[in-house]
């Protein structure tokens, strides 16, 4: 029975034959669209990503954070890319209203801080100097600084502008090429995020993780439910409507069902073989009475009766010719 079940039913090509004249795609499509479906869906989900917020190992997970941390973001070098990356902003202009912010603050500050630069001034000179000409000096130093500052403020062209884009584009290309640079940016990286660093940022991380994904999937209102619901009623819609879409889904699950039955139809049908080889006689005969039903009790009857008009006629025949 398993023998004949593999040979005419588990074959790829009868399979295959099937699931493409069933229309997969466009009836789960329709189902998904509909609202109730979707957000069924939805809570589905939702109790998937909890059942495996509870199965994870919380030490397993930020050890596979750790590893890829240190594999894809620690280990390679960051002083070319983290100059490639610099050297783009530069041209792009974008490092302009950082630099605008920076001389604003600095004007503000220079602006609101005229006693800290007469103190500054008034503690570098000699002691031999009196008070009266620290405070001039200051003072005229002061406005000096004022005035230096807002010309750099109000020219874009400015030489300050200009040499610290110079220093900046250069800075690019050391990061980039120049070996002592490229150690130095190796050494801030190391010291600012060693072994104990990546740890607690890896255990930070999944937790955070974690406790967003628990309070998103528990709140059927929040943000990631309903963009989750909207995501699946939506792929619903195209699967439904979008012919190209279907075909192409349609395409996976034929390829897939086909590899499945390419692959584990000996299994599938060992089930029946082993199934079969566990009945008991009787018992098979009885399972076999119950689905055929009364059928089977005319079956035998019809045959008792033709047995036994066949046998009459035979023995009639039989006595009266050679009786």
């Amino acid at each position: 029975l398993g023998q004949f079940v593999e040979q005419n039913f588990l074959d790829e090509d009868v399979v295959q034959a099937k699931i493409r004249t069933l229309g997969i795609s466009r009836r789960a499509g329709a189902w998904l669209a509909r609202p109730e479906n979707a957000d069924r869906v939805g809570r589905e989900g939702g109790a998937v990503v909890r059942g495996a917020m509870l199965v994870l190992n919380d030490e397993d997970v930020q050890d596979i954070i750790e590893s890829m941390a240190r594999r894809y973001v620690l280990d390679p070098p960051w002083g070319p890319p983290l100059g490639r990356l610099l050297k783009r902003v530069l041209d792009d202009g974008h490092h302009l209203k950082l630099v605008d912010l920076l001389v604003d603050r600095a004007a503000e500050w220079v602006l609101e801080n005229e006693e800290t630069v007469i103190r500054m001034v008034s503690g570098r000179s000699p002691t031999w100097v009196p008070q009266i000409m620290d405070a001039l000096v200051g003072q005229k130093d002061h406005l000096e600084l004022y005035k230096f500052v807002t010309a750099v403020q109000d020219d874009p062209n400015h030489e300050v502008r200009r040499q610290l884009d110079k220093y900046l584009l250069s800075l690019t290309e050391d990061m980039q090429h120049d070996p002592e640079m490229v150690a130095k940016v190796e050494a801030i990286k190391h010291n600012a995020l060693g072994d104990p660093e990546v740890r607690a940022l890896a255990a930070r991380t999944w937790e955070t993780i974690k406790t967003a994904l628990l309070e998103a999937v528990e709140d059927p209102d929040s943000q990631l439910s309903r963009a989750f619901t909207a995501a699946v009623r939506d792929f619903g819609t195209r699967l439904a409507t979008d012919g190209d879409l279907a075909a192409k889904v349609d395409g996976w699950i034929t390829e897939a069902t086909g590899y499945l039955v390419r692959t584990y139809r000996s299994q599938i049908a060992g089930v029946i073989t082993e199934t079969v080889e566990r009945w008991d006689a009787v018992e098979t005969s009885r399972k076999i009475e119950l689905q055929v039903g009364r059928g089977l009790q005319f079956i035998r009857i019809n045959g008792t009766v033709v047995g036994s008009l066949a046998g009459l006629a035979i023995y009639t025949v039989a006595d009266l010719f050679l009786g």
